[in-house]
């Protein structure tokens, strides 16, 4: 992992591609493991909603998932006005921090993310006290790692996690499980030996559609940023994933923090678009989310929206708002502290 290459207090902070009362600010990373070459993250606030924030509430961090980036504006303007400040981070090669010639999302190990997750982190608690990041997918599998990663290696950081809110998280790969028991060493040798090698498929089918605007949905978007098919993938990225995902298979990983996870109440895969869709995880197994979810902390919470999307917070409205009352809820009951966090073990 490399360190944060930036003076967290004296970022550049300037007009976000969200509009007015949104900036962001460029995270400078230094060389990046995966490539040897310079990279950056970019952090997003909404400055306007963060300027009537609650002093007692934590921050809201959101990190996006795979072939995404952070404009899901209508979630900071929920939860800022509730007095939550909010904060997103488009990681490396990711969205906004994507340079030109770099591979989008490609990554050989998740815990490369790890120092602008918590450069985000230490700039957010700075100014608010505490922090709850909302992972959504591959970032809900990124996140519980790096929460571990803090328990163990970084407490002082990890004190300024107050709980922790997954959007759907990628816990298991959702295709047939003995092919997937079979398919995993073969990743683990092959995705270290050809890094770079394409992988055939692995299409959104009717998740992009369902949702953008020119499609099936109301959500207006980047395509370039986020393609309604995806962006390519590497064998050397799905062994990432693999790694990552068999470290939660083992109960290796403790977030340490009270943990929410939001998901659907049924999955709708391999399926061309229809109105299914709508009201469906089109993208991920929800019974392999329901089974990972629990084991990811001592106090953690599952809870099934029915009809949600993949994103349960661009699902249509009902499913929607059932998603926002249930995080808003739950980071109403979150203890304060660190101290009655842990007293709560």
């Amino acid at each position: 992992m490399t360190a944060i290459d930036a003076d967290l207090t004296a970022l550049d902070w300037k007009p976000d591609i969200l509009g007015p009362g949104y900036e962001q600010a460029v995270l400078p990373l230094g060389e990046d493991p995966d490539t040897g070459k310079d990279v950056r993250a970019v952090l997003v606030r909404a400055a306007a909603g963060n300027a009537k924030a609650d002093p007692r509430k934590p921050a809201l961090l959101w990190v996006h998932g795979l072939s995404d980036y952070f404009f899901q504006d209508h979630v900071a303007e929920y939860f800022t006005a509730l007095g939550y400040p909010f904060y997103a981070i488009d990681l490396r090669r990711c969205g906004r921090a994507r340079t030109r010639g770099q591979r989008w999302h490609y990554t050989l190990d998740m815990a490369n993310y790890f120092p602008e997750l918590t450069a985000a982190l230490e700039y957010a608690a700075a100014q608010h006290g505490s922090v709850v990041p909302v992972a959504h997918s591959t970032g809900g599998l990124i996140a519980p790692l790096w929460a571990d990663h803090l328990r163990r290696e970084d407490t002082a950081n990890h004190a300024k996690l107050r709980g922790m809110v997954l959007n759907s998280p990628w816990l298991d790969l959702q295709f047939n499980q003995l092919a997937v028991a079979l398919a995993r060493p073969l990743i683990n040798t092959l995705g270290k030996a050809l890094p770079l090698l394409p992988l055939p498929g692995g299409k959104l089918g009717a998740y992009g559609v369902s949702i953008h605007e020119s499609q099936h949905g109301e959500w207006s978007f980047d395509t370039e940023k986020k393609p309604l098919t995806g962006h390519r993938k590497y064998l050397g990225w799905l062994r990432a994933v693999n790694k990552a995902q068999e470290q939660i298979h083992r109960g290796d990983v403790d977030t340490g923090v009270p943990t929410l996870t939001l998901v659907s109440s049924h999955s709708y895969l391999g399926k061309e678009y229809s109105p299914a869709a709508d009201a469906a995880d089109t993208v991920l197994d929800v019974d392999q989310i329901r089974k990972w979810a629990p084991t990811l902390s001592e106090r953690a919470e599952v809870k099934t929206i029915d009809g949600a999307r993949h994103d349960v917070f661009l699902s249509e409205p009902f499913a929607r708002e059932v998603a926002f009352k249930a995080t808003a809820e739950w980071l109403a009951a979150v203890p304060a502290t660190a101290s009655q966090n842990a007293s709560q073990k």
